[in-house]
């Protein structure tokens, strides 16, 4: 897939992944859109970038996207690729009392796999009219091996099933490419709670997904992913023990 001269929607693109691949792709000569719930950090982040337009949407709103779709539809006609990088992270212990997890995992689910189709239906057909498009889904490696964060985890696994199944039926008839970004423990505020001071530099996982894109290696398995995708076809219950070494620790201790 091309780097360059494309226009993009990038959902989240006010921080984090989905900021640092915002800067890179608008320094490539891209028009990027990036849209968040936010509006002052959405317009703080568009302030640092250069060929970029700013619209503040919710991706789990339903009427929030249709105003998007339509001005999509509308003002960038020339729409040739989605990266769906908003998500939702909710942390809890799943089995305490009045853990409350039917909501929250309902909260997460609506953000981090059912949003991702709904945009993805509702901008298909105008992706489908490019010479070439591309449709990015971002996980996780917790898509492979589940972690601490249980229902996240779910959702990025069911994401991840999607993609291959949307990737497979694109594919027979489109122009339209589906890669997924996998990163592992990212260093930002959205990880924050669970230790994200010890991943990797969101500014690395866009670098690699930049690489990636123009590769067109469909599964873009970041960093320590890779390792771990690598130990969990080996050894699925080394790759799971090994996720959760920490939570294990704590609950033996």
């Amino acid at each position: 897939m091309k780097t360059t001269n494309n226009t993009v929607l990038i959902s989240g693109g006010s921080a984090g992944i989905g900021f640092e691949i915002a800067k890179l792709l608008s320094e490539k000569g891209n028009h990027v859109i990036i849209t968040g719930r936010n509006e002052e950090r959405l317009n703080q982040a568009a302030a640092k970038l250069k060929n970029v337009t700013a619209i503040v949407s919710d991706v789990s709103n339903s009427e929030d996207v249709e105003r998007l779709v339509e001005q999509i539809n509308s003002d960038f006609p020339n729409l040739n690729m989605i990266i769906n990088n908003a998500g939702r992270a909710l942390v809890y212990d799943i089995a305490a009392e009045n853990a409350n997890a039917y909501d929250k995992a309902e909260d997460e689910m609506l953000t981090n796999y059912l949003s991702v189709i709904r945009l993805n239906e509702k901008l298909l057909p105008l992706l489908k009219k490019q010479e070439a498009a591309a449709i990015v889904n971002v996980s996780s490696v917790v898509a492979f091996v589940p972690g601490s964060l249980v229902t996240y985890s779910a959702s990025k696994a069911a994401l991840h099933s999607y993609t291959q199944s949307l990737r497979l039926a694109l594919q027979q008839e489109t122009n339209v490419a589906v890669f997924e970004l996998m990163p592992p423990l990212v260093d930002t505020e959205f990880s924050a709670p669970i230790g994200g001071k010890n991943g990797i530099s969101p500014l690395a996982v866009a670098e690699q997904f930049i690489a990636g894109l123009e590769q067109n290696e469909y599964e873009i398995r970041v960093g320590q992913t890779e390792d771990m995708y690598r130990l969990y076809l080996s050894s699925p219950e080394d790759a799971l023990q090994l996720m959760n070494q920490t939570r294990t620790q704590e609950i033996n201790s």
